[in-house]
């Protein structure tokens, strides 16, 4: 059956064997496209087209793969979900090893980073830290309402871009640091559609996520201030560098599409609807790399 759903995880699975493709899987390398992208916004931006490959290479291995894949896989051994998490349909069980194995994927990322320029490699070690007390008791900061916000913000929307930047080496613009506060406000705006679908797994779990607490339509109102807040920085980066902000329009028009029709409709939504509204999210959130790309490209 499996195989039928997903062809490509049947093809991987005879190239990997059984026994390692669950690992595999863990890793969740559906994101890794939009973590990269992510990524690799502050080093363009810091570099343009003058970006190096060598150590750029290298910092998507320590950043992308290790730190996130490991960051996702030890999440997925200590959550056990049964249902679909993001970027994996029908996950397989996590394995026995999983957390060991994502332990140790953390721990390379952290070693390796210090072959690249310090601040990158801080601001890495910082995201493994984070990884940790997000998933692992018994801090599991994700079980706690209002903490597994601020670990995503600060981790995926505000240091992911800053750390792209550092790998080129240079020191930090005041258009970059106010771009990378806009993104941590911006997942904020995320963050509650990749929950609003698995609040049955999160409450069978005993979880109090922050959608939990507040409820659906707080968190999509939550999620509308936090957008409207992350487009003002990103305003205020475009003016610092005194460059046109009419194309910041198809940023905000693209999250207000994804969030003014949930918010009229989420009551009679299923879950599989709120999921494809979580993939419309990151949808907006291209549109929004892309435009500050445009706007900020040095």
């Amino acid at each position: 059956m499996t195989g039928k759903r997903f062809p490509a995880r049947s093809f991987f699975e005879k190239l990997f064997g059984a026994r390692l493709m669950p690992y595999l899987l863990h890793l969740r390398p559906l994101e890794w496209p939009i973590m990269t992208a992510h990524f690799l916004l502050g080093t363009l931006l810091a570099a343009g087209w003058g970006l190096r490959l060598r150590p750029s290479l290298l910092g998507w291995v320590v950043f992308v793969a290790l730190m996130n894949g490991g960051t996702l896989a030890i999440n997925s051994a200590f959550d056990q979900d049964e249902g679909d998490i993001g970027y994996l349909k029908a996950p397989p069980k996590p394995p026995e090893h999983l957390a060991a194995f994502a332990s140790v994927l953390l721990g390379t990322s952290a070693i390796l980073a210090f072959l690249l320029p310090l601040p990158f490699a801080l601001l890495n070690l910082g995201c493994v830290v984070m990884s940790v007390l997000y998933s692992v008791p018994p801090p599991r900061l994700k079980a706690r309402a209002g903490w597994d916000l601020l670990i995503n913000c600060v981790g995926f929307g505000l240091l992911t871009p800053l750390a792209g930047w550092a790998l080129a080496g240079r020191p930090f613009s005041g258009a970059i640091l106010l771009a990378a506060i806009g993104f941590a406000f911006l997942f904020a705006t995320l963050y509650p559609m990749t929950q609003i679908y698995q609040v049955a797994e999160d409450s069978r779990r005993g979880d109090r996520t922050l959608v939990i607490q507040l409820g659906i339509g707080l968190s999509l109102a939550l999620a509308l201030v936090a957008a409207l807040v992350a487009h003002a920085c990103f305003l205020a980066a475009v003016l610092a560098v005194g460059r046109s902000t009419v194309y910041l329009a198809p940023s905000l028009i693209a999250w207000l599409a994804v969030l003014l029709p949930w918010m009229k409709g989420w009551r009679n939504w299923t879950d599989h609807q709120h999921e494809t509204g979580m993939y419309w999210g990151l949808g907006a959130w291209a549109v929004t790399d892309l435009s500050l790309l445009a706007l900020l490209w040095p």
